[in-house]
């Protein structure tokens, strides 16, 4: 378990309060160990996730609880509304507000998540070109599919999953617009740790989670999105809501949208894993390993 310091025990803001991130695949249970530490040490946690930016977008996105949020203090979380831009140039520059934020109030600042674009930009300091310059997004959206994928090609700029959604296809163009200065590793007082889970509990875990999504009420969210934001907005043409709406629409069964779902989320983990697997400087660990590994690290500071 942690080292337990209570939260009244933190040094004065003198001291250089660390950056605490946490990463790793889909329903490797990143949340709740956050919020156990941020609660020992009196921290406050970033969503990095692409799509629990989004207003409304709750259950299908794992979103966490209003409880788990009275814990702690997220940030990241209803950021936009469905169809509004937000790039990782956005998030960059939202969390680095809120890390200033955070720690000018003497707590320390978690990024949680399995985004790997928004938490790379954050901790090596991507350059967006695309931001700096500006994205011309129309004169992509006036191209075919096949235009678009040709453009790919032609910029060696890999196809999304779903590349015959052209909202799809054009991020990843948009995407692609990162130069090559970036720093090769974090500041010296990041601690970056990535959740590794055994392959038959982590499938496991995500069969869980589909089945609470259903449980939960995933069904009525989607039909309430779909109503209010039509079914193109675009966090509604992937994800859950896709294979939900195919359920609505009586295409597939509930036990094969379950099924759906769960391959679905289960390809997601596999990118997200291979993404952080780029970074060497990732410290890898089970749950109950990263647990102990902050907590002393954080003590350590705390005491020094």
């Amino acid at each position: 378990m942690v080292s337990s310091i209570a939260k009244d025990r933190l040094p004065s803001t003198t001291y250089h309060l660390p950056l605490v991130v946490i990463v790793g695949p889909t329903a490797s249970g990143k949340t709740s160990l956050a919020i156990k530490i941020a609660q020992d040490f009196g921290g406050e946690i970033i969503c990095a996730d692409s799509r629990s930016i989004y207003k409304g977008l709750d259950i299908g996105t794992a979103k966490p609880t209003v409880g788990e949020q009275r814990e702690v203090k997220h940030w990241g979380l209803d950021l936009v509304g469905p169809g509004e831009r937000f790039t990782a140039a956005d998030f960059k520059k939202y969390a680095n507000e809120a890390i200033d934020d955070i720690r000018s109030r003497g707590k320390i600042p978690f990024i949680v998540g399995g985004t790997g674009l928004y938490i790379d930009g954050v901790i090596l300091d991507y350059k967006f070109t695309s931001s700096e310059v500006g994205f011309n997004r129309g004169s992509f959206e006036s191209l075919s599919i096949d235009e678009l994928h040709d453009y790919c090609r032609k910029n060696n700029i890999s196809l999304p999953e779903n590349s015959k959604n052209k909202r799809y296809v054009i991020r990843a163009i948009e995407r692609n617009g990162i130069n090559n200065t970036r720093n090769a590793k974090p500041n010296s007082n990041t601690i970056v740790v990535g959740i590794s889970t055994e392959r038959n509990l982590l499938r496991q875990r995500i069969k869980l989670r589909i089945e609470q999504m259903f449980n939960n009420g995933i069904v009525d969210e989607t039909n309430k999105l779909g109503e209010l934001y039509g079914w193109d907005s675009e966090p509604l043409t992937g994800n859950v809501y896709r294979i939900v709406r195919e359920f609505i629409d009586g295409r597939v069964s509930l036990e094969e949208a379950k099924i759906k779902a769960e391959i679905q989320d289960w390809r997601l983990a596999k990118r997200q894993i291979t993404w952080f697997k780029r970074n060497s400087f990732i410290k890898w660990c089970s749950l109950d390993v990263a647990e102990v590994y902050i907590g002393e690290i954080l003590a350590k500071q705390a005491r020094s």
